[in-house]
């Protein structure tokens, strides 16, 4: 019975879910923000003494798992989704994938599995952005993947279904 319910379930849903169950974990990993400030004082007070002030004072940062960034990455994974969904229309109604071969789109596993790869694949490059401090860059990272996947999902539905008499 368990492979049952297992396979009726939508393989996309799996995934997000697995993701979602995956997240607090990652989050507890992090340092909170008050070691974050408390490191920033302890590295000025030991590298430069009391009397000197400081002409840039370095801007403060943000944890990688606030609440922006869960939203930002909600929403990529949420795109990816609709992605999803949008592609195997389009291929239910005979069309081509144009970016992936059809044989990758045909196989359902596989896609799904691209698709959460290319959500991890963003969710990674906004880390490598934030460990490296560019903070407005690892906002616009999921800002255009949404945008991009969101916009294909919208063209999958707009193109016309081709009759065959």
């Amino acid at each position: 019975m368990g492979t049952q319910t297992r396979a009726k379930t939508p393989y996309a849903a799996r995934i997000a879910l697995s993701m979602l169950a995956v997240a607090p974990v990652v989050r507890a990993q992090q340092p909170a923000d008050a070691d974050i400030s408390a490191a920033k004082q302890f590295q000025t007070a030991s590298q430069v003494p009391s009397d000197v002030p400081q002409a840039n004072p370095l801007p403060a940062s943000h944890r990688f798992w606030d609440r922006e960034n869960d939203l930002l990455f909600a929403g990529v994974g949420a795109a990816r989704a609709l992605d999803y969904a949008s592609t195997l229309n389009l291929r239910r109604r005979g069309l081509d994938e144009i970016l992936l071969t059809n044989s990758i789109a045909d196989n359902h596993p596989l896609f799904g599995g691209v698709e959460a790869a290319a959500t991890a694949a963003s969710i990674g490059v906004s880390y490598l952005f934030h460990r490296t401090g560019h903070h407005r860059l690892e906002r616009w990272t999921s800002i255009i993947h949404f945008g991009v996947a969101t916009g294909g999902a919208a063209r999958n539905y707009a193109l016309k279904t081709r009759h065959t008499n």
